[in-house]
């Protein structure tokens, strides 16, 4: 007879204990409900990005000495810097300047070790395209300032 009375009391403390969590995964469950959404609509919503955030490098023409410390630096070797040294005043004129942004990992070498400042990065990350080759920027592409998010007036921005 205590076997049975023994297997009944220990039937009633499983189904108590089985109640009791699934109480508690419904209270969690319901706290969730609570919550504001984490998605957002992505062409009509952005997120303003950090200050420290790495997207494309900007770059000026006429900072640039031509020292190439950007390509020793990058760990890809990636920044195309093609100049031609003036023999009557003895200093590297800056013909080209090119970065491909398909094969860039955006680890901001090139900007933190510049003895000129005259690279950035800014806070622009939509580089999609349909064909690689038009990843690869100039110096006049580069040169351009992206529109910050919070003046585009078409999107509505909203904080991390």
């Amino acid at each position: 007879m205590f076997p049975m009375v023994t297997g009944f009391m220990n039937y009633g403390q499983q189904t108590v204990r089985a109640a009791r969590y699934i109480g508690q995964s419904f209270m969690i469950t319901l706290s969730h409900a609570n919550r504001l959404p984490v998605t957002i609509q992505y062409p009509y919503e952005k997120l303003i990005t950090s200050e420290r955030f790495r997207g494309r490098i900007h770059f000026e023409f006429d900072k640039c000495i031509a020292c190439e410390v950007c390509v020793r630096v990058c760990p890809i070797d990636l920044p195309v810097v093609d100049w031609k040294l003036e023999t009557d005043i003895r200093k590297k004129r800056l013909l080209n300047y090119s970065i491909d942004f398909g094969i860039c990992i955006f680890c901001g070498n090139c900007v933190e070790y510049c003895p000129t400042n005259c690279l950035s990065m800014t806070e622009e990350y939509e580089l999609s395209t349909y064909d690689r080759h038009e990843l690869n920027y100039n110096q006049i592409a580069l040169g351009r300032l992206p529109m910050p998010i919070i003046d585009d007036y078409t999107i509505r921005t909203i904080l991390n």
